[in-house]
């Protein structure tokens, strides 16, 4: 649907863990805060009316903000030409004949099987969580770097490292070797009201860092970006988003930076913007701190974010997108509101809990869920082993069940990094032996263990030897776990089979739904 006041373009990712919804609702366009370079600042007057102060009895910003932006970095990201595989060109990869001799009209009509993006300078803000020098920002600044640069607020330069990336939640961690640094204290984001002043602190443009001010518009929404822009933010299987929505002025630049209430402390991390330029155009988004807290402690202490699962599919009632599943559901007209559970994993946590397909979700832990992004809110923070309280409606009676929550593989144990890249594959990947690699000639990382996922999709076999991915030559599992975090979704592998004379070539698609989901709804709680 085209909603004409405001002028956005998002794409409901279409399979979420917690609380996105299949289908998409279109706004004509939405826009990461940015992190390209404009090669001019593009600069306009703006007409300024005086100012109150205390004896007014106005809100007074000085303080938090002369205690919170120290705390805010610059961070300046290069990227190298690279080359990305294009999954919409024809051809069999794994047909010697089409490697010979191509498939001309699969690239006619689809385009080349690969295209090169040139390098990139890009910049974004981030927040100083640790004295020692972890930062938080977005993963759509940091993803593909080859290089990054953090710049302090007392103009210090130093080289960061980057410790682990969410694209589901569109954060990151990286860290720089530094002490006795000022940081910023967390907030509560639950706390957040709406009319509630805040204060918005990055580095917009090419501008040192900025303080703007404004106002919660809105809570817990859910915009749809993550995953929606294959050169920001793809590789999201299962996007959370329950955005704070505030009118303080965001621009390219501010992505990473800090939101924080009156008092100083962080409470979001800036991360979109609603605009038909790509500038500041009416509200901007950013990330709720109690989500941010969940996901930095994760990917600093394992690498990977432990999500809680409780393992059903659903629709969301609110969401006019989805009228079609609707009817397929032949759900009654007199539910507008809830998410419609449309199927329940097998040895899942709703399933030992009784819940069933054609439940109404309508309260976790007691707080109304009415909606994707209100489910996104309270279950943010929940990892694998967490106990929750579940209300549902089945037919006109309310239920209430507790249930404890397990992870993406159905079971309570933590997963590291290596595990979801596996889950996400649907394979298990082992680095070659010593002596596999002088029985075969090659070093590289065996796929074995098929099941549904993205090597399955692409028609890969067992026992492949994956021996380069995306123009990278690949000699250990862990290598090719990072180019595949580090990836857009799409990423070109090729190898041998053992005793077989030929290199194969297939194109992996981890934005694909089809390689797990065949339905049209969201499987991923």
């Amino acid at each position: 649907m085209k909603l004409k006041s405001v002028f956005l373009v998002v794409l409901i990712s279409a399979a979420t863990a917690i609380g996105s919804v299949w289908g998409f609702a279109k706004f004509e366009e939405s826009k990461y805060a940015g992190v390209q370079e404009p090669d001019k600042l593009p600069l306009n007057y703006a007409s300024f009316y005086g100012k109150q102060n205390a004896a007014d009895n106005s809100i007074d910003f000085t303080s938090a903000a002369a205690s919170a932006t120290p705390a805010v970095v610059h961070i300046k990201v290069q990227t190298k030409e690279r080359t990305v595989s294009n999954p919409n060109s024809g051809g069999d990869d794994d047909d010697p004949l089409s490697q010979l001799f191509g498939n001309p009209f699969g690239q006619f009509f689809n385009g080349p099987r690969s295209y090169r993006i040139p390098s990139q300078r890009a910049s974004g803000s981030g927040v100083v969580i640790s004295e020692d020098g972890y930062i938080v920002t977005n993963n759509h600044v940091v993803k593909d770097a080859d290089k990054i640069t953090v710049t302090t607020s007392d103009r210090k330069t130093y080289t960061a490292k980057v410790i682990g990336t969410d694209p589901n939640s569109d954060l990151a961690v990286i860290k720089i070797d530094a002490k006795s640094l000022p940081y910023l204290v967390y907030g509560n984001s639950d706390n957040v009201k709406l009319g509630q002043w805040v204060l918005a602190i990055g580095y917009p443009f090419t501008l040192d860092v900025t303080v703007t001010a404004g106002i919660v518009s809105a809570k817990a929404r859910d915009i749809g970006i993550i995953g929606s822009n294959s050169d920001n933010n793809s590789g999201a299987s299962s996007a959370v988003e329950s955005y704070i929505q505030t009118d303080a002025a965001v621009n390219p630049g501010n992505s990473g930076g800090a939101l924080i209430n009156t008092n100083g402390e962080l409470i979001g991390i800036n991360s979109a913007i609603a605009s038909p330029t790509g500038s500041y155009s009416g509200y901007s988004f950013a990330i709720p701190v109690n989500i941010v807290k969940k996901v930095a402690a994760d990917l600093i202490k394992y690498g990977a974010v432990q999500r809680g699962y409780i393992g059903a599919g659903f629709i969301d009632l609110t969401n006019s997108a989805f009228d079609r599943q609707r009817k397929f559901y032949k759900i009654p007209d007199s539910y507008t509101k809830g998410l419609y559970i449309t199927d329940v994993a097998k040895n899942g946590a709703g399933a030992e809990a009784g819940l069933k397909k054609g439940d109404i979700i309508t309260k976790i832990n007691g707080i109304r869920v009415d909606n994707s992004g209100e489910l996104s809110s309270v279950m943010g923070d929940k990892k694998p082993g967490d106990k929750i309280s579940l209300t549902y409606l089945r037919g006109d009676k309310e239920n209430t069940v507790t249930l404890t929550l397990k992870n993406s593989l159905g079971n309570l144990s933590a997963m590291s990094a290596m595990d979801m890249v596996n889950n996400s594959l649907g394979a298990t990947l082992t680095t070659l032996s010593s002596q596999e690699m002088q029985h075969y000639g090659v070093s590289g990382v065996k796929v074995t263990n098929i099941k549904d996922g993205a090597f399955k999709a692409a028609g890969v076999k067992e026992g492949f030897i994956i021996t380069d991915a995306n123009d990278t030559r690949v000699k250990t599992a862990d290598q090719f776990s990072k180019i595949i975090q580090s990836s857009n979704g799409n990423v070109a592998i090729h190898g041998i089979y053992p005793n077989d004379e030929y290199t194969y070539g297939y194109r992996l698609n981890l934005n694909n739904d089809e390689n797990n989901s065949p339905d049209d709804d969201d499987d991923g709680n």
